[in-house]
């Protein structure tokens, strides 16, 4: 009787080691026991193109099936001004796509949610913000846009001063400025190039560039949408979101690289303060700059990455063959004086020449 009950004992000892041992494999950090205990919700903020966002949230669901993704898609200034209205009781937990002017406004204003990442040695200092509160996911070229029915990177303008010709008159479409934050950076850019200490300068070059302009274009679609119909045959865009189009979507768009170099974004993620499903929100953050995804994204959505430790031989030709040039920019000042820039050149430019 004794024995029977010492070999009880030692088969429950084992039970408890085989499930302690069934407990470690789970946290072993490959990752897969993250994927499927996951769950709950996620409520992503977007400004980024409706391609990319329906690629990343398929690939992020493969791997976290049981977690619930709702996106709400709205202009990156929108999203800030969501986020801001939203302080006392956020209803989105993620912040995806918007300029560095913008992630560092909400930084300063206590929007947004420290987090140190396992890529935080692969971003450039320049590129994330010093307490965590965001990081740039990619560079963003601010580009000449043409639709290639009838212009080539010959007959198009060759930089940004060519813009204001004569020959460019009602030939430009301009997506709706303040709703955008690629459209904000783009005007706020053209005034520190002219001179950074007296916005006076980049006014009247604004002006000129309003004369040219034949309409103010609501939203991406429609600017898309009037450009593919010819209704004009220029804008002002960037490089990823021209390239998507053209390739993926199959419209008549190609672009010219300003010879005085462009503006580069660096487009930014970051969790939003008190985000109540912060955990689910570090899984995508995670899940986004993962390698394997940075790669795939380059290839299927002309993704420019931040991380500066990608194996060239595994990115797209594309990218290896893209020279960029940068405009020199004080990101700080941009930061600064955006909001004011963009007023008065709202109230006091716009459709006024």
């Amino acid at each position: 009787m004794k024995k029977k009950f010492v070999l009880i004992l030692m088969a429950a000892f084992i039970l408890v080691l085989l499930a302690a041992c069934d407990g470690d494999n789970s946290s072993d950090g490959t990752g897969e026991s993250d994927s499927e205990e996951a769950s709950g919700n996620l409520v992503v903020y977007t400004a980024r193109d409706q391609t990319v966002v329906d690629k990343v949230v398929e690939m992020f669901n493969e791997e976290y099936p049981d977690i619930q993704v709702d996106v709400l898609t709205m202009g990156a200034q929108e999203i800030m001004e969501r986020v801001r209205g939203e302080k006392s009781n956020p209803g989105g937990d993620f912040w995806w796509g918007g300029t560095q002017s913008a992630f560092m406004q909400a930084a300063d204003e206590d929007l947004l949610e420290p987090f140190t990442p396992s890529f935080d040695d692969a971003i450039e200092p320049e590129h994330k913000d010093p307490e965590g509160r965001w990081y740039g996911e990619m560079l963003l070229p601010e580009v000449i846009m043409i639709n290639s029915d009838v212009l080539d990177k010959e007959s198009g303008p060759k930089d940004w001063d060519d813009l204001l010709d004569e020959e460019w008159k009602d030939e430009i479409i301009i997506r709706g400025v303040l709703p955008s934050g690629t459209m904000r950076t783009i005007y706020a850019s053209m005034i520190y190039r002219q001179d950074p200490n007296d916005p006076e300068k980049g006014y009247e070059w604004l002006e000129k560039l309003d004369a040219n302009t034949k309409e103010y274009a609501q939203d991406p679609t429609n600017l898309y949408l009037k450009l593919a119909r010819q209704e004009g045959t220029l804008s002002l865009w960037n490089l990823q979101d021209i390239l998507i189009q053209a390739h993926a979507n199959n419209q008549p768009f190609d672009y010219i690289y300003p010879e005085s170099g462009a503006p580069i974004l660096v487009d930014a993620v970051g969790i939003i303060k008190d985000a109540k499903n912060k955990e689910n929100a570090e899984l995508f953050y995670e899940f986004l700059f993962d390698s394997e995804t940075v790669v795939e994204l380059s290839e299927e959505t002309y993704q420019i990455p931040s991380r500066n430790d990608i194996d060239p031989d595994a990115m797209p030709d594309w990218y290896n063959e893209l020279e960029l040039k940068e405009l020199d920019l004080d990101w700080e000042v941009l930061s600064e004086n955006e909001m004011d820039w963009m007023d008065y050149w709202d109230n006091n430019i716009k459709d006024q020449n």
